[in-house]
């Protein structure tokens, strides 16, 4: 059982101890969603993937397809609770020509510099101790249903992004195209029903102080299936966007090889739109681990200063006789 607890860390994050740091990698992928909990202090990380993107779409001008790679670097410091980070997406997309054979452009489309922070961490009562009643020891704990709770801030930049993508009549998606920068806010949350599952719930508000900011949500369960394999489905829905799908439907698989190295896989499609979408992925994640834990001393007793002690034996030994 405390392997499932495990693998399911590194795919959401979830954990039952105050402490953010876990003994294996936490890691984001292959989902959408984000776990409110980070990957603890003195921590670096590195979650990439290569994508490939299609659609038919008749609102998006002239691209069809497109194929790159994201990273996300994830560092934890100052506090158990933060941790800083930065995503960055390099891809090439094809462009139809009405004149001559298709042409593909290429470059950074987006980079975005961020943080999140858990607000609200759920604390569970461990019943699997409980030997006088079967069914106190398993019944279901209500507080499971109360989410822990994390939120996240970032800014998009347009620090060394082709300007190909910035540009507001040249995009594929509404999330990745934009003039200049905008920001990005969330709300990250997490119930854990048992060792096995999870249920992550974000929602976003994106591209804020621009033209095209939307909002959206994404919804992901989490099962482990055996000590190295967990799976996810995945929904992530949109408002105000025209030029990528409302409704996304995702799943995929992780394969944990190490306590410090996963790998992954996940496809997602559209559904309710009158045009086809498809996206698949796979992805690596590593982590460089040089955390370590606070000491804390309780119930220490404090020492005080006496006078009497600063006197060697024998001059206690002779003031007493004078006295």
């Amino acid at each position: 059982m405390k392997r499932y607890f495990l693998l399911i860390i590194a795919i959401t994050g979830f954990q039952i101890v105050s402490a953010q740091y876990t003994e294996i990698i936490n890691s984001k992928r292959p989902g959408f969603s984000e776990s409110p909990y980070s990957i603890g202090t003195n921590v670096y990380q590195v979650e990439a993937d290569f994508f490939y993107r299609s659609s038919n779409n008749p609102s998006i001008l002239g691209r069809p397809s497109s194929y790159g790679s994201d990273i996300f670097l994830r560092y934890g410091k100052f506090d158990e609770k933060l941790e800083l980070n930065l995503n960055l997406t390099y891809q090439i997309d094809e462009v139809k020509s009405p004149f001559d054979k298709n042409y593909f452009i290429h470059g950074i489309s987006d980079l975005t510099i961020g943080a999140k922070y858990l607000v609200y961490q759920q604390e569970f009562a461990d019943r699997s101790k409980e030997i006088r009643s079967w069914k106190k020891r398993t019944a279901f704990d209500f507080k499971r249903l109360i989410p822990s709770v994390g939120v996240y801030g970032g800014v998009h930049t347009n620090f060394f992004v082709n300007e190909l993508f910035l540009h507001k009549d040249a995009f594929i998606d509404s999330n990745i195209f934009e003039d200049g920068m905008s920001y990005k806010g969330a709300l990250l949350l997490q119930n854990d029903f048992n060792d096995r599952l999870v249920l992550l719930t974000n929602l976003i508000a994106d591209r804020i102080g621009s033209e095209n900011d939307y909002y959206s949500y994404i919804v992901t369960l989490t099962y482990a299936v055996n000590q190295n394999w967990s799976f996810f489905i995945e929904n992530h829905g949109k408002f105000k966007t025209d030029y990528s799908p409302e409704q996304q439907f995702g799943t995929g698989l992780a394969y944990l090889i190490s306590p410090n190295l996963q790998v992954d896989a996940a496809a997602r499609t559209n559904f309710f739109d009158n045009y086809s979408f498809v996206y698949a992925s796979a992805g690596i994640s590593w982590r460089l681990d040089k955390h370590q834990d606070a000491i804390i001393f309780k119930n220490t007793p404090i020492k005080k200063n006496s006078t009497k002690n600063k006197k060697g034996f024998f001059k206690r030994l002779f003031s007493k006789k004078r006295n």
